[in-house]
C-alpha cells in the first residue's frame, strides 16, 4: 500500500507524509527512543525496542511492501515528527477483518494536526486494504487522544482497569475503542 501527502499543520509548517521504508530505519529508531521516553502513554519504554537497524529495516520494508499494513511517517522541516499504522490483527479467516491502529508524535509537535491527518491517513488505509474494523486502546488518562479518536468515530467497546502496569507499579487503566468502515 502507498501513501504520500504533504499537508500545512496549524503553525504554517509543512509536514510531509509517507510509507516508512527501509531507509528510514536509523531515523525511526531515534524518533522512537525519544518519543517513547516523552509520555507514559505509549506501550512500550525506549529500552524495550529492537535496536538492531537491519531489523529495523527490514520491518520498515515490510510494511511498505504489505498490501494490507502500513506505517506512515510525519515529516517537519526534515525531522521525523510522528508515526502511525495499521497493522492486520492476525492471517485467520475469523480475524483477517480486523486491524490494530497506533500513533506517536512527538512532543514539540502536538497540537498542531499532526494526530488528525495521520489518523485519516490510516483510517483511509484500512478502508483499502478491506478491513472492517479497526481497533486501538488509549491510556483512560490521555484525554486529548481518546477525543481526537472519537472525532474520527471511534467509539468505546469496554475498559481495562489493569491494562498496563507501568515500571513504578501503578497500574493504567485502557479504553479499548474501534472503528467500523
Amino acid at each position: 500500500m502507498h501513501y504520500s501527502e504533504t499537508i500545512q499543520l496549524k503553525n504554517g509548517k509543512n509536514c510531509e507524509l509517507r510509507n516508512a521504508e527501509a531507509a528510514d530505519a536509523s531515523a525511526f529508531l531515534a524518533y522512537f527512543m525519544q518519543c517513547h521516553g516523552e509520555t507514559d502513554f505509549l506501550t512500550t519504554y525506549p529500552d524495550e525496542t529492537e535496536h538492531d537497524l537491519e531489523k529495523v529495516a527490514a520491518r520498515l520494508q515490510a510494511s511498505a511492501d504489505s498490501d494490507t499494513d502500513i506505517e506512515i511517517l510525519a515529516f517537519v522541516d526534515g525531522k521525523l515528527a510522528g508515526s502511525a499504522g495499521i497493522n492486520k490483527l492476525r492471517d485467520r479467516d475469523k480475524l483477517r477483518h480486523r486491524a490494530e491502529f497506533g500513533i506517536s508524535i512527538l512532543r514539540e509537535y502536538w497540537g498542531l494536526g499532526i494526530g488528525n491527518v495521520l489518523t485519516r491517513a490510516c483510517i483511509d488505509c484500512a478502508r483499502q486494504a478491506g478491513f472492517l474494523q479497526l481497533e486501538l486502546e488509549a491510556v483512560s488518562e490521555n484525554n486529548s487522544a481518546i477525543r481526537l479518536y472519537a472525532k474520527h468515530g471511534f467509539v468505546e467497546y469496554g475498559r481495562n482497569p489493569k491494562g498496563f502496569r507501568n515500571r513504578a507499579g501503578n497500574w493504567q487503566e485502557l479504553v479499548l475503542m474501534r472503528l467500523e468502515l
